[in-house]
């Protein structure tokens, strides 16, 4: 008798299968900040050289790197950002947003980002590019796309969650990689932008084990993403609802799912399809200049990070890929 449990088909499922793990996402943080050799890796983000070569040989076999020889005696190569890599920096752009806006100021990296278009000093903003309005989870729909169907999750994929590790300069990224970086909240996440909020309904929407769905509950509620509510007194029944810095998430997931559509939707199409309820229009996001309005590309970023005594040395602009 086959006992599996299927899960409804997602492209931010298939997007937190690639990268929905802390090292690699730290490994694409260096790569989008011009970080190719090895030691360059492995000194910024203090991940053991075993690890660190184990992700950089998954990053490359997923197509989001390619590792190049740039020195024939003795042999050695660089990993370079890809096409399929490259398309993951609206959801990096995001994921900087969010930690602006909600990293603890004792551990977060002030910087500034500069767009080379206009030459002002930007944010990075979520926009529909139907009516050029900001994206907010509550003014979006969603609905099955012909792309729909099941797929067995990775439960041989567990992640525990971490401790950061720490390596010679500040992560650009450090509070929302804990997040993101654990597949499984993100999980939780999505399902409450899905409008799940009930324990039973997010079990059974990912099919998360429940000693792991317990777990993830109880951090991203004692974190701030989630608040339990009792709705049932006798037998105690509980929901889990998003808060504020929870919602300033969606983004980020909406450029997954972006990304996850593009190169991994089935033929038939994505599995799912947002509306932005605003102008009426199938949800096609885009990251633009808080200044000038215009797209945010990969080489017309600079990110200059700070602290007291100014610019931190060894950052480089992210360009020249």
């Amino acid at each position: 008798m086959n006992d599996k449990k299927y899960v409804r088909a997602c492209s931010i499922t298939r997007a937190l299968d690639v990268i929905g793990d802390h090292a690699a996402l730290l490994i694409l943080e260096c790569a989008f900040l011009g970080v190719r050799k090895f030691d360059a890796f492995q000194r910024r983000t203090g991940l053991l050289r075993p690890l660190l070569s184990n992700r950089l040989k998954q990053l490359v076999e997923s197509g989001l790197l390619t590792k190049v020889a740039y020195c024939e005696r003795p042999l050695r190569y660089e990993y370079r950002l890809t096409e399929k890599g490259r398309g993951l920096y609206p959801a990096a752009l995001m994921m900087v947003r969010w930690e602006r806006r909600w990293a603890p100021l004792p551990r977060r990296t002030e910087l500034r980002l500069v767009h080379a278009l206009c030459g002002c000093e930007a944010d990075p903003v979520p926009v529909c590019t139907a009516c050029g309005g900001e994206i907010d989870a509550r003014e979006v729909e969603w609905r099955e796309g012909p792309g729909v169907g099941l797929v067995l999750p990775h439960y041989d994929r567990r992640r525990r969650q971490t401790r950061m590790p720490e390596g010679d300069a500040a992560l650009l990224l450090d509070t929302v990689l804990r997040v993101v970086g654990d597949r499984w909240s993100s999980l939780i996440l999505r399902s409450g932008f899905m409008g799940l909020t009930r324990y039973d309904e997010i079990r059974e929407e990912t099919q998360i084990a429940t000693n792991i769905l317990a777990d993830r509950l109880r951090w991203l509620c004692a974190h701030g993403f989630l608040v339990k509510r009792t709705y049932q007194e006798s037998p105690s029944r509980h929901e889990y609802r998003l808060t504020e810095k929870a919602r300033d998430l969606y983004p980020v997931l909406t450029m997954l799912l972006q990304w996850g559509d593009r190169w991994y939707a089935s033929p038939e199409g994505p599995p799912i399809l947002l509306t932005h309820r605003r102008c009426g229009a199938p949800l096609e996001p885009a990251v633009v200049c808080s200044v000038c309005k215009e797209p945010l590309h990969i080489d017309q970023v600079r990110f200059e990070m700070l602290n007291e005594a100014g610019s931190l040395p060894g950052m480089a602009q992210a360009a020249a890929f």
